[in-house]
């Protein structure tokens, strides 16, 4: 093919390079890869027996506040309703995830308002003292106090990276998101969902 430029990798970024390129200026646009599939990471298939999509890298969650990325990306696949909500197990019963009033008020057995949950949140933080954290079990009950994190994050992060988080430095979170609202979706954008035909047949298009 004698193409006017060559993309390198076939994901999101270098396919929507490469449409725009051949649609707004009309150049030739070669799109190479070294995967034998298009789609980079967010590819997807079917399991022959089901016919069910799987993601063969991990799953792909379609999200955006962006109006133009969405007006953009419909021009190519509808979007299911699918909102993606995390739970977790703390004692044996079941949270929303990330943190909210919902949780908040489930783990204090309490009914708080949002003002009267921010408060609370700020009184546990304060365990320190003002004492900069040296590590990131102290930066995580600085965040959003001791109870919520040995709860919810601690294990998590000792799972996540094979260390005690005693052992890891402050300066990997910098925050923990906690939602003084009951809004439980994982995601805050505008719009989200999961292509209707599957990622595959949306970045064939």
């Amino acid at each position: 093919m004698d193409a006017d430029l060559v993309v390198v990798g076939s994901g999101f970024f270098g396919l929507t390079v490469a449409e725009r390129l051949a649609e707004e200026h009309g150049r030739k646009v070669l799109v190479i890869d070294r995967r034998d599939h298009i789609g980079g990471n967010a590819y997807s298939e079917a399991e022959p027996t089901t016919g069910i999509e799987v993601h063969r890298y991990g799953a792909h969650l379609f999200h955006t506040s962006n109006e133009r990325v969405w007006e953009y990306v419909n021009r190519f696949t509808a979007f299911t309703s699918y909102v993606h909500r995390v739970y977790t197990t703390h004692r044996g019963e079941v949270f929303p995830m990330p943190i909210n009033l919902g949780t908040i008020n489930q783990f204090f057995r309490s009914a708080y308002g949002p003002d009267a949950a921010r408060d609370l949140v700020k009184e546990l933080s304060a365990e320190l003292g003002g004492k900069k954290p040296t590590n990131l079990d102290e930066q995580g009950v600085s965040l959003i106090g001791r109870p919520l994190y040995e709860a919810f994050i601690r294990d998590y992060t000792a799972k996540q990276w094979q260390t005690d988080p005693t052992e890891l430095p402050a300066s990997i979170i910098s925050r923990l998101p906690v939602r003084y609202t009951y809004d439980n979706r994982y995601f805050n954008d505008t719009h989200e969902g999961l292509p209707v035909d599957g990622y595959t047949a949306w970045i064939e298009r």
